[in-house]
């Protein structure tokens, strides 16, 4: 495919602060049970299969035109013919492999920068699990998709039954379904087409600005009670220093009707409760380490804004940022602080009309994205002190090969300043939670995971 596509500035900012210790690409792990009467080299023609499929469509067949120039000069070009035997890779656990090896190897794949000069994305089938299950962890650069477009690319590979599921290539070979989505991926038109494309997008920046300031002074002064949270009101943390390349990567499970019970029981939304259980977690974990600061931490949480029909890829996300009650000792008083703090935000965003909000993302990231680019993250006061975020993914069992999809666990990315991030997905009625976390500044993380769980009890006993 000839042509060349340019990139919008958020995207384009993910590769201008990628580096060794910081790698900007997101990824996720699905595991698999295999039918009970699969071949014992079921593994091994899958892994052949997934590499027979030569044949990518976007955004797995984009790459950098010019890979030195990513930081100052970003545009995509296309590959025709990648190099399967690097994108896509075959490992294994010792048999009989748990949860604990699964999450090392895991930890290592996705601490390793990806390779600029090639479509930024690697796949790897790994088999061993005990319980007769396989695992495919997929890992695809930021700049090119966010968690609600990735999840949607891996929707599409998956099939409703076994047998249909055979009949469906991988993620990669998988063309957009729809034209809306097949247009956003096409080269860029005619230069007269595209002088007229930016003039309109100008006008409508230029609508939307009195809107745009009245937004962010609204936000720097707290809003009209000072509940507003607003960038660099968090309290300094030990998540929130320098860090390098190397990842931990644990997992929950808990299930979903019973977290939305919980929430209308409290008058919140599942978001809140979410909110609550990593709060709650994280203030016994840094109280424990004696690194709880007096002062609540703050969150920032990814918003989607891609319409429910777009199928296009890229990133279409805003940020609200809240409060996590990490100060206050009572439980339901937790509770009611998150509940009110994502309340108001949510209120704020939504008083934006919809072509000021990436203008607004990036207004507001700016600090962040200026402290990793400038290389003064972690030296600073953060823009926030945790990263949570919750992805809508399917809600019945999905199938890939034959096999039944048991849990998709999301890994998200880390940056200086922010050395933990915890992102769910829902699948056929389970939260998946995924705790990345940085190996050096957080040495016990699976504690943290299995608070989350101690605090679903405690929320249980609590709303009785």
């Amino acid at each position: 495919m000839a042509g060349t596509k340019s990139l919008n500035p958020l995207d384009a900012s993910w590769l201008a602060v990628d580096s060794i210790d910081t790698p900007m690409h997101v990824g996720s792990l699905l595991i698999f049970q295999v039918p009970d009467d699969a071949p014992e080299d079921f593994a091994a023609k899958l892994f052949a299969s997934l590499k027979s499929h030569t044949e990518a469509h976007p955004p797995w067949n984009l790459k950098l035109k010019s890979p030195s120039l990513r930081r100052v000069l970003p545009v995509w070009t296309y590959e025709d013919d990648l190099d399967m035997d690097y994108h896509v890779r075959h490992s294994a656990l010792p048999k009989p492999g748990g949860e604990r090896q699964l999450g090392v190897l895991v930890s290592r794949l996705h601490g390793r920068q990806l390779d600029f000069t090639r479509p930024l994305w690697e796949s790897t089938l790994i088999e061993g699990l005990e319980g007769n299950r396989i695992a495919l962890y997929t890992k695809m650069h930021h700049s090119l998709v966010d968690g609600i477009s990735g999840m949607r690319m891996l929707q599409r590979a998956l099939g409703e039954t076994p047998a249909a599921s055979k009949k469906q290539p991988p993620p990669w070979a998988n063309p957009p379904p729809d034209k809306k989505a097949r247009d956003e991926q096409e080269p860029a038109p005619i230069p007269e087409g595209a002088l007229s494309s930016v003039v309109t997008g100008l006008k409508k920046q230029a609508q939307s600005m009195p809107e745009l300031g009245r937004a962010l002074t609204r936000l720097m002064r707290g809003g009209d009670n000072k509940d507003l949270i607003a960038p660099f009101a968090a309290p300094v943390s030990v998540l929130n220093h320098r860090i390098t390349g190397a990842r931990r990567f644990a997992t929950q499970q808990y299930d979903l009707a019973k977290l939305k019970a919980l929430a209308k029981k409290a008058d919140a939304t599942l978001n809140d409760v979410v909110l609550w259980l990593c709060g709650t977690a994280l203030r016994r974990f840094l109280k424990e380490a004696h690194h709880l600061p007096g002062r609540s931490l703050t969150s920032g949480i990814p918003v989607n804004v891609r319409p429910a029909d777009d199928q296009g890829h890229g990133t279409a996300i805003s940020f609200i940022m809240a409060m996590l009650g990490t100060d206050i000792a009572d439980p339901k008083k937790r509770l009611k602080a998150i509940t009110h703090s994502t309340r108001v935000a949510k209120d704020h965003l939504q008083s934006l009309p919809r072509s000021a909000l990436t203008q607004y993302t990036m207004l507001v990231m700016a600090p962040y994205i200026l402290s990793l680019v400038t290389g003064i993250g972690g030296r600073t006061r953060p823009v926030f002190n945790v990263t949570i975020s919750n992805v809508p993914g399917p809600d019945k069992p999905l199938y890939f090969y034959g096999a039944r999809l048991e849990a998709m666990y999301p890994l998200s990315l880390l940056a200086h300043g922010g050395a933990l991030n915890i992102t769910c997905v829902s699948y056929d009625g389970k939260l998946n939670f995924g705790f990345t976390g940085a190996r050096d500044t957080l040495p016990h993380m699976q504690r943290l995971a299995v608070y989350t769980g101690e605090a679903l009890e405690e929320l249980e006993k609590v709303l009785g």
